[in-house]
């Protein structure tokens, strides 16, 4: 059974985002990039099910710009066998992204797709719904627990109330949530093998896919800076603040 791991490069979720001062979007340049911290649990769950055998092959794509590729090779180091960039420099919304998986879902025929709930990023937590929509596939999402037996999959969700477990056929789309795993450290050696491992590269028209953005942003801004705090003297005037200025009450 191959696995299919879509991974994404975003702003390092140590950095400090700055808003451009035209407010036309997020300022990048020389900027750290990373792999997105769920798409990174979703490589660690595929390659631990390809350690227990329930799989075979772990394929990472990336959608976007050249330099995913190093957020490929990351996925690669940490123990994926193959990697697929679709190369464009357009912008990618949730539903292009979709399209462009579910392309290469046809084409590779991958028994399961597990990629992260959401980028840090857009925090759209869209695209893997939409691939499994696209793809006619059962979804199962905010995974905390993967088992894999039977040609079946047993997914353990993380809902409002406490958990669901949910039996799903093979193929499927899992979306990864936090405490499904700790993805591992990336050793040196694994680096160094994963420049050798294979990296695929082609556009969104060999896909043919159309990827142009449905969504306009008019802009982008900064949330309002919070105001100091003040000591008030006693309970009736907070009431009154609370009632009078805050207007939560």
């Amino acid at each position: 059974m191959k696995i299919l791991v879509p991974v994404k490069r975003v702003v390092d979720y140590n950095v400090k985002v700055r808003v451009k001062s035209d407010g036309t979007g997020v300022d990048i340049a020389n900027v750290k990039m990373s792999m997105n911290p769920f798409d990174e649990i979703a490589v660690e769950e595929a390659v631990r099910l390809k350690e227990k055998g329930a799989a075979t092959e772990v394929i990472a794509v990336s959608c976007g710009v050249t330099q995913c590729q190093e957020t490929l090779r990351t996925a690669m180091a940490i123990g994926a066998d193959r990697a697929i960039l679709v190369e464009t420099d357009a912008e990618l919304q949730p539903l292009a992204v979709a399209k462009l998986l579910k392309a290469l879902v046809d084409k590779e025929q991958p028994g399961l797709i597990i990629l992260g709930k959401q980028a840090i990023d857009d925090d759209c937590n869209q695209t893997g719904q939409m691939l499994a929509a696209l793809a006619d596939l059962p979804q199962a999402t905010f995974a905390s627990k993967v088992e894999v037996a039977d040609g079946k999959a047993k997914v353990t969700r993380e809902v409002d109330g406490g958990l669901e477990t949910l039996a799903i056929s093979i193929p499927a789309v899992i979306t990864t949530d936090l405490r499904l795993n700790e993805p591992r450290y990336v050793t040196l050696p694994n680096i160094m093998k994963a420049k050798k491992k294979p990296l695929e590269t082609v556009k969104p028209a060999d896909l043919g896919v159309d990827v142009a953005p449905r969504i306009k942003t008019l802009k982008v801004s900064e949330p309002p800076k919070r105001s100091a705090g003040i000591k008030v003297p006693d309970v009736a005037t907070l009431v009154s603040k609370l009632k009078n200025d805050a207007k939560v009450i």
